[in-house]
């Protein structure tokens, strides 16, 4: 089942929005470098990583275990996003772009993880012959 990552629109935006999230990162105070700073570089960075590894897998079914780490890191990275606003350590205009962003992202992986799993169960669905669904 191995796929260029690179080719993949997913990839691409998981890895724009780490690259964008270490804006963020910086700016946060020194305070939090062993806390949120350390959580949100090991997510933004976990997203693409998921995508790229899952891409080169053998199978579909290893590529979904790897969507669906890459979702829930991204899920995780929102999580901190919405904090690091509540702490007052970005924001309002900066966090609508990043949240945003990280929102079109999410759908995408969400979207792109459902048509795999469609593409994949069809694949096991019994054939019949024509004349079999006539009777």
């Amino acid at each position: 089942m191995q796929t260029n990552y690179n080719e993949l629109k997913i990839f691409r935006m998981a890895f724009d929005n780490a690259v964008a999230m270490y804006d963020v990162i910086t700016a946060l105070p020194q305070c939090e470098s062993r806390n949120i700073a350390d959580q949100m570089r090991r997510c933004c960075t976990a997203v693409p990583l998921n995508i790229a590894e899952g891409a080169s897998s053998q199978t579909a079914k290893q590529f979904l275990s790897h969507l669906r780490y890459a979702y829930a890191s991204g899920q995780e990275l929102m999580v901190l996003l919405m904090l690091s606003l509540e702490l007052k350590y970005v924001d309002g205009p900066e966090f609508k772009v990043q949240h945003d962003a990280l929102d079109r992202c999410l759908r995408a992986i969400y979207k792109f993880t459902l048509n795999l799993e469609r593409k994949e169960a069809q694949k096991k669905l019994p054939l019949f012959r024509q004349e079999s669904i006539k009777k």
